[in-house]
C-alpha cells in the first residue's frame, strides 16, 4: 500500500523558515509528480507547488520565491523548504501524487505574527 508520510510542520514566528518532508513507500518519486498543497479550516484546498518526475517545478504565485520544492531520489523524499514565512501561510500541508491520487496525512504549519 503506498504511503506519503509529512513531517517538519510546526510553529514559527514570521519571517522564520520550516522545512517539511513528504516521504514515500511503494512509489517512486523519481518517477511522479509530487504535490504539495494546503489548507486552512473552512478554505478550500489550495496548491503550493510540484515538482514532476522529470524535474520540472512549479509554484502558486503566493509562495514563489520564498518557498523551494525539491527531491532526494535516493531517500525517496520531496521538500519543502518555506522561509519568510507570513501569517497566511499558516495552514495544514499536504503532499500528494496527484495524478494517482495518493495524499498523505498533512502536518500543521502555525506562523504567529
Amino acid at each position: 500500500q503506498v504511503q506519503l508520510v509529512e513531517s517538519g510542520g510546526g510553529l514559527v514566528q514570521a519571517g522564520g523558515s520550516l522545512r517539511l518532508s513528504c516521504a514515500a513507500s511503494r512509489i517512486s518519486f523519481s518517477i511522479v509528480a509530487v504535490a504539495w498543497h494546503r489548507q486552512t479550516p473552512g478554505q478550500q484546498r489550495e496548491w503550493v507547488s510540484t515538482i514532476t518526475g522529470s524535474g520540472k517545478i512549479n509554484y502558486a504565485d503566493s509562495v514563489k520565491g520564498r518557498f523551494t520544492i525539491s527531491r532526494d531520489n535516493a531517500k525517496n523524499t520531496v521538500y519543502l523548504q518555506m522561509n519568510s514565512l507570513k501569517p497566511e501561510d499558516t495552514a495544514v500541508y499536504y503532499c500528494a501524487v496527484p495524478d494517482w491520487g495518493f495524499w498523505g496525512q498533512g502536518t500543521q504549519v502555525t506562523v504567529s505574527s
